[in-house]
């Protein structure tokens, strides 16, 4: 990890919810979760239509997210475009386990492939 990147952690703040905070304002649906280390913000993956976690980055400047996929304890790094080592992060420490990916269920449309394939 850079040095830089040390400052961004802060292992006390839970997360923002249980799903994307905009998808979840708007009503849309994600591929993937991804938490801000520095302030848990939750935001869909660059896999999902918004991109909501990559646009926290540069809204903010925090730079490093944690997936919050359940089973995944995995960070990134946007800044540096590299993995990185981080602490435990407050819990819960991903979306609930009956969610389904992706998600939520009731707002994936049916045709989510086509959806993502034609971006």
């Amino acid at each position: 990890m850079t040095e830089d990147a040390i400052d961004t952690f802060d292992p006390a703040v839970p997360p923002s919810g249980a799903g994307c905070v905009e998808c979840d304002e708007a009503g849309g649906w994600w591929v993937h979760l991804r938490r801000c280390a520095t302030c848990g913000h939750v935001g869909c993956c660059d896999s999902s239509l918004m991109r909501h976690a990559t646009a926290h980055f540069h809204a903010t400047g925090h730079r490093v997210v944690q997936s919050f996929e359940p089973g995944e304890d995995w960070y990134w790094d946007f800044a540096a475009e590299e993995m990185v080592a981080g602490p435990e992060l407050a819990p819960p420490t991903s979306r609930p386990d009956e969610q389904p990916s992706p998600g939520p269920r009731g707002r994936v449309p049916m045709d989510w492939r086509a959806q993502l394939a034609s971006r």
